[in-house]
């Protein structure tokens, strides 16, 4: 049988991956928010943490092109750190934070679609029908969203790029109200604070990485598609984030839990509103279908892997999907969002916790690239980070000056380090047990690389043989868009 992944995948794919993974509904609040925050100068925080994800990406391009397999930072971090920091970046990144993000994205498209559609109908219905409806899809194998991905992201690049430029140029607007003046950055320093904010918007723009095994000319086209997709993410942002302050006042922007549509319903009156909230809700359609089917076969993987019960690794036997992984990860959304985030006053306290803790996989990425420098120093790499090791260092103490200064005010900092001291918490308590008690492997003994790879080899055999696709593009509950590529 063969287990070779055909490399097919071209700059434009690449990219397009890169820029879906990260826009999503989730974001638009983030920018809103920032903007009624710190006015223009939320411009800064914007580029502070551009910078670092730049740094990110030039340390996930040097991992992904030396060690091109599908399991993305689990297989580094398992070969540079050994099993458990592996494990803990994977649940902390990807899985977790998904129970915050993801049901605060079921938030939003609810409350959108009750006030632009149907304002009788309680938000809260609309968010459990969308997940029913993609759940149920998902486990028949009908990926309807995923393939429309591209599609969706493109749609909602460009429409916010046009609303932006539409509205800072004021044509075919209505009348702008009149701001009270403001400076351009009344925060001053105080603004680097919003930088864990910020990232928000560029969060997930690595998981194109998991992807060098099909891409062509990985050590080209990998960096490119995620430094020409930060940029245009900045642009996009950029000039729909300076339009919402034309028109929104910045005490609404701060408060909203929809400011995109605010905006957009200020500028163009309902036709704009319709438009931006239907982009919306395909962004929100698209980053749920996207949790509830690639994060299971994520669990599926590490299944095949020992590092979950094997009760992850069942395949429907009609449907060839991974059911468990995904009714599970179904029932886990529905708790959180039935559980409280549907009525939460201000859902950016769930969306800065799932980036807290998304934060840390950044950091072991660049210590990943330190480690792996120094132990295998001969090892291929077709993709080197420039100037190593300065962003490998200031992008680490980046992300932790922003993990410290994770709430943009004091009155939700208890309750986000309350959050992501639960998610560190439960991720331990599972990881030393199931290491030390189940599987008794060593928690910290690095896997030889060599070693890896015949792993990596065993793992996409068995992937092949169940019929799940091999490479997978996950989004957290960031809020992210994304698809799996099928084999």
């Amino acid at each position: 049988m063969k287990t070779e992944l055909r490399k097919t995948l071209g700059f434009f794919s690449c990219f397009s991956v890169a820029v879906g993974l990260v826009v999503a509904s989730s974001t638009l609040v983030s920018l809103g928010q920032g903007m009624g925050l710190a006015g223009g100068g939320f411009v800064i925080a914007m580029a502070a943490a551009w910078i670092l994800q730049l740094f990110s990406a030039q340390s996930y391009a040097e991992l992904a092109c030396m060690m091109p397999h599908a399991g993305g930072l689990r297989s580094y971090t398992k070969v540079a750190l050994g099993s458990l920091p592996a494990m803990a970046a994977v649940i902390l990144a990807y899985i977790i934070p998904n129970l915050f993000a993801a049901p605060a994205e079921l938030a939003v498209a609810g409350s959108v679609i009750t006030e632009t559609f149907t304002p009788g109908i309680p938000p809260v219905l609309w968010g459990g029908l969308l997940l029913a409806v993609l759940t149920i899809t998902n486990v028949i194998g009908v990926d309807i969203f995923a393939k429309l991905q591209i599609i969706f992201t493109m749609t909602m690049m460009i429409s916010m790029a046009l609303l932006g430029i539409i509205g800072l140029t004021g044509i075919g607007t209505l009348p702008a109200p009149v701001m009270p003046d403001q400076p351009f950055n009344p925060m001053g320093m105080g603004v680097f604070g919003l930088t864990a904010l910020a990232i928000w918007l560029y969060i997930g723009i690595e998981f194109v990485t998991p992807m060098a095994q099909e891409a062509k000319q990985p050590e080209k086209n990998i960096p490119k598609a995620m430094i020409y997709g930060l940029l245009a993410i900045f642009f996009v942002n950029l000039v729909y984030g300076y339009a919402s302050l034309k028109f929104v006042p910045a005490e609404q922007l701060t408060t909203s839990n929809h400011p995109h549509v605010d905006m957009a319903l200020a500028m163009l009156g309902r036709p704009g509103m319709i438009w931006i909230s239907v982009v919306s809700i395909f962004a929100s359609a698209s980053t749920i279908n996207t949790v509830i089917g690639v994060v299971p076969r994520m669990l599926y993987g590490m299944a095949v892997s020992r590092e979950l019960p094997r009760v992850f690794r069942l395949i429907h036997p009609r449907f060839q999907t991974p059911w468990v992984g995904i009714l599970f990860m179904a029932g886990a959304m529905s708790v959180t969002y039935f559980g409280g985030i549907h009525e939460a006053p201000n859902l950016i306290v769930y969306i800065l916790a799932a980036c807290c803790s998304w934060l840390f996989s950044y950091v072991i990425a660049h210590i990943d690239v330190l480690i792996l420098r120094r132990r295998y120093p001969s090892q291929r790499r077709p993709y080197k980070t420039p100037f190593y090791p300065i962003p490998q260092i200031i992008g680490s103490l980046g992300m932790v000056y922003a993990i410290i200064n994770i709430a943009p005010v004091p009155e939700m900092e208890s309750i986000i380090f309350r959050l992501v001291g639960v998610m560190i918490a439960c991720t331990l308590v599972y990881v030393i047990f199931w290491l030390r008690f189940v599987i008794k492997e060593p928690m910290f003994r690095p896997m030889d690389i060599q070693e890896a790879q015949e792993e990596w080899g065993l793992v996409e055999k068995e992937l092949y043989k169940n019929g799940i696709p091999a490479t997978f593009v996950i989004a957290p509950g960031s809020g992210s868009t994304s698809s799996a590529t099928t084999i």
